[in-house]
């Protein structure tokens, strides 16, 4: 039986009631992202991918959109 996953609201968000913000979850092996706003649709990796997406955003080594 699947254990349900506890969410965690992340503090980059708004303080604020109603305010649509990014959530978090985790797993031993996978981190879970969803939008507040539609909590059905998940997004799932892992760990060193996350990490590796966001260094590369942080030195620029793969380029924002505008």
């Amino acid at each position: 039986m699947a254990v349900p996953l506890k969410w965690q609201k992340s503090s980059f968000s708004g303080g604020g009631e109603g305010n649509d913000c990014l959530e978090l979850s985790s797993t031993s092996t996978t981190l879970h992202l969803r939008e507040s706003d539609t909590p059905t649709i998940t997004l799932a990796t892992t760990p060193s991918a996350l990490a590796y997406l966001l260094a590369g955003i942080r030195t620029d080594a793969i380029p924002r959109q505008a």
